[in-house]
Order: structure tokens, then C-alpha cells, then sequence
């Protein structure tokens, strides 16, 4: 007895818990069809009743489109160059002579200063006459040695005195070498900061040279782009001080996320430029998606449901109104106001009509006239 009664018990819990959304299913299949079937009463009224004012929802309209389609992302950069250089002495004393003037062209190993060495003159003459005396006295021990003469150590000593003294002389010579001051590239002198017969040091700058016939274009991008952007995409790259635009492609993906602003660096690189100068401001557009045919609507048109999902409202034409027909899409990417869209339940072509104003306060079947 028992458990006849715990059987119904349960079967009890299990109508109770099926029964009501059974029937809730079937009440929203009802009242689906209820609904289409009122908008073809009112379109029946409608068109019979030409006294009454029509109270269809006013919505706006626009056509889908089959195109080209392309997503842009829109970042700031600068323009580089590695040949704008600082140079300095790299030896301290007073500048003899400086060779070049502010906005000269220079060549690769010109001489564009000359720093005064006359202690290092001296030092290395000095040198020359000691290394001159040990190696005669070197000569001397070797003959002593052919001959079994004079010891081990004397010879050892001079022969160690020569060396010596050959490397202290290398070392004040390749010192004086740098009492000239050359050009590391070819550039133009843009700027010459002390004057002849001032003293300069190693932390003291000398001149600026620049070569600006290669550079680059470079920007930080979000790393929500990382797997969009690579090598070789398109980008437009405006200069707001030249008001001109170049076509470039991506030459260099960096390799590295800043942690700070989860950003990585990319880089164009332009070849025998003639106006842009280091540091200028640029503006690049990176296309990042390019779709040689979708389906396109205005990015308004696509509205989102509770159930996290895409769709659209398709007005079809009846009479003088519509009826929407909602179709669930994927949207591909979205950009300047429009988006690419493929259809996952349901059929759009090319020249429907979807909903673009309004659609927040309509229904599927509704009817529906345009403003």
C-alpha cells in the first residue's frame, strides 16, 4: 500500500512539473498563430474599411546589399627613422675645427670635427723614442743570446719592455684617432651645437645628423587585433602636417604584449621619402577583415534577443504595409555603420527590406507601415 502510494506521488511531482510547459508550449504556438492570422484580419479591415485611420507601428526601412566588404580599426602612430643620431666626443678637449655646417649633406666617414691633440702628439713622440731605445737593446740581447751570452732574464726583461711599450703606443694612437670626429652614415647635418674653440667631453653632444630616406610608420594596436593584423595588410597612413595619404602594407608584427596596455607594435616601413620628418604624427587605417562578397545591412538593423542571439526584422510587402518576418543572423564583423550578416534561420537576399528604426517595439507577423 505503501508504495502504490509513493508511485503516484511521484508520478503526481512529474505531471506537475511537465504538465505546465507543456501547455505553456502549446499556448505560444496559439498565440503565434493567432497573431499571424490577426494581421491578415487587419489587413482584410484595412483594405475594406477606407474610413478608418490605419494604427500600424511606423518603422523605418533599408535594403540589404551584396558587396565587398571591409573592417578598418583606426590607430595613432609616429613616424622613425634609426638614422637621426646625436654624436658626441669621445675623447675631452678643446675643438679645433669643425669641418661642416648646419644642413650640409655628409658621407659616411667625412670628417666633421677636429678636437685638439697636441698632448696625445707629445705622449705618442715620447713612446715612439722609448720603444725605439728597447728595441735597439732588444737587438743587442738577441745577439748575446746567439752567442750563448748574458741570461734568460735580461732578455725577458727588454723583450717585455718592447711589448710594453708597443701597446701603450696602439692605445694613445687609436685615442688620437678619435680626436677626429666622423659621420657614422650619410645624412645632412641638422644641427651643430658648440662652437670652435670651446672644450667638449664625452657626455657633451657635437653634432645632430638625419637621414630620413628610410622610415617607418609605427603604432600601438589592442591585442584583440593580434590575430586580424599581420604582415603584409593594407593600411592608409594620413600625415595631419603634409594633409597627404600613403597606401603601405604592414612590414613588422611585434612579437610582444605591452602588460599596461595590452597593446603590441606594428610597423611600415617607406622607402625614399623626401617629405616626412622624425616624430611627425600619423594616423593609420589597417584593414583588418576583407570579404569579397556578404550580405550587408545597417549595423542599427541588427538588434539583440534574451537568449543572446542576432536577428533581424524582414519586412515583407503586403498591400501597402509589411509584415516582419525575424531572422536569426551571425553577424561577421561590423564597421562604419554597416555589417556583414549570414543568415542562420531563415532566407534574406539582396534588395529585403529590414528594420532599421523602431524594431524595438515590434513583433514578429506584425504589420507594420514605414514613415
Amino acid at each position: 500500500m505503501i508504495k502504490s502510494v509513493s508511485l503516484i506521488a511521484l508520478a503526481g511531482l512529474f505531471l506537475m512539473g511537465c504538465g505546465p510547459q507543456s501547455e505553456l508550449d502549446k499556448l505560444k504556438d496559439k498565440k503565434s498563430k493567432l497573431k499571424a492570422e490577426l494581421a491578415e484580419i487587419d489587413i482584410a479591415i484595412q483594405a475594406l474599411d477606407t474610413t478608418s485611420v490605419p494604427t500600424f507601428p511606423l518603422v523605418g526601412l533599408s535594403a540589404v546589399t551584396n558587396q565587398s566588404f571591409e573592417h578598418q580599426i583606426s590607430v595613432q602612430g609616429s613616424v622613425e627613422t634609426d638614422k637621426n643620431v646625436m654624436i658626441n666626443s669621445e675623447m675631452s678637449g678643446v675643438i679645433q675645427k669643425i669641418h661642416v655646417k648646419e644642413g650640409q649633406s655628409v658621407r659616411s666617414g667625412q670628417s666633421l670635427a677636429t678636437i685638439d691633440a697636441e698632448i696625445l702628439n707629445s705622449n705618442i713622440k715620447e713612446l715612439e723614442n722609448q720603444l725605439e731605445f728597447a728595441s735597439y737593446s732588444l737587438e743587442k740581447q738577441e745577439e748575446l743570446k746567439a752567442k750563448n751570452l748574458g741570461t734568460e732574464f735580461e732578455y725577458k726583461q727588454v723583450l717585455n719592455q718592447v711589448n710594453a711599450l708597443k701597446a701603450q703606443l696602439e692605445t694613445l694612437t687609436k685615442q688620437r684617432n678619435k680626436s677626429v670626429v666622423t659621420a657614422p652614415f650619410d645624412g645632412v647635418v641638422d644641427q651643430i651645437f658648440p662652437k670652435e674653440g670651446e672644450i667638449t667631453g664625452p657626455q657633451q653632444p657635437l653634432l645632430r645628423i638625419v637621414n630620413n630616406k628610410e622610415v617607418r610608420i609605427t603604432a600601438d594596436i589592442s591585442e584583440r587585433h593580434y590575430r586580424t593584423v599581420g604582415v603584409g595588410s593594407e593600411v592608409k597612413v594620413f600625415i595631419p602636417t603634409l594633409l597627404d595619404t600613403f597606401n603601405l602594407q604592414i612590414t613588422n608584427v611585434g612579437n610582444y604584449i605591452h602588460p599596461t596596455n595590452r597593446t603590441f607594435r606594428v610597423r611600415a616601413n617607406i622607402s625614399n621619402n623626401e617629405r616626412m620628418l622624425p616624430n611627425m604624427l600619423a594616423q593609420l587605417i589597417i584593414t583588418d577583415l576583407t570579404i569579397d562578397s556578404a550580405q550587408v545591412v545597417p549595423s542599427e538593423a541588427v538588434m539583440k534577443s534574451q537568449l543572446n542571439e542576432d536577428y533581424l526584422f524582414v519586412a515583407d510587402k503586403q498591400g501597402e504595409n509589411y509584415v516582419l518576418r525575424k531572422v536569426i543572423v551571425e553577424v561577421l564583423s561590423k564597421h562604419d555603420g554597416s555589417a556583414a550578416v549570414v543568415p542562420i534561420n531563415g532566407v534574406i537576399k539582396a534588395g529585403d527590406q529590414v528594420v532599421t528604426e523602431g524594431g524595438r517595439g515590434v513583433s514578429e507577423n506584425e504589420v507594420v507601415r514605414t514613415f
